[in-house]
């Protein structure tokens, strides 16, 4: 599948040929810090699959539990993470999936490192929803879903 995405700020854009079978969720406690999320959504993509469109990576390497370094890409200017990958031969990368166009058609479908997985991330089907930002002082309406008001 073809897909493409970008940054925060649109500085960085990339294209990439994925196969949506590979697209999964990692909860290891390194990727819950760098994603400022309970996980990390991304897809494996070769790096001959990748293209970088415009604008310039700057990287962080950090060192894996395995003792592995890694090199995790992001955008300078607004620091939105764009890759992660083998610091001495990155091949394969693990393209985060949050600035993809087409990230609504990219269900993952494998979980890793499901030891740190935080125990609220595994269902949060009955935590209240709302359409929108909203406030705490809000109304419910038929959908099950909360307006503010």
């Amino acid at each position: 599948m073809d897909i493409d995405g970008s940054c925060l700020c649109g500085k960085v854009t990339w294209q990439a040929r994925i196969d949506p079978d590979h697209v999964g969720i990692c909860h290891c406690t390194q990727c819950q810090t760098n994603g400022a999320s309970a996980f990390q959504w991304a897809a494996q993509v070769s790096a001959d699959n990748f293209k970088l469109l415009s604008g310039e990576l700057k990287a962080y390497v950090k060192t894996a539990e395995s003792g592995n370094q890694r090199a995790l890409s992001f955008c300078p200017n607004c620091g939105t993470t764009i890759h992660g990958g083998d610091l001495d031969d990155p091949q394969v990368f693990s393209l985060r999936m949050g600035g993809c166009r087409q990230r609504d058609q990219l269900p993952p479908k494998y979980q890793i490192w499901c030891r740190s997985a935080l125990p609220w991330a595994e269902d949060i089907s009955a935590i209240r929803k709302m359409r929108t930002q909203g406030s705490l002082s809000t109304k419910k309406i038929g959908t099950g879903v909360q307006e503010p008001s």
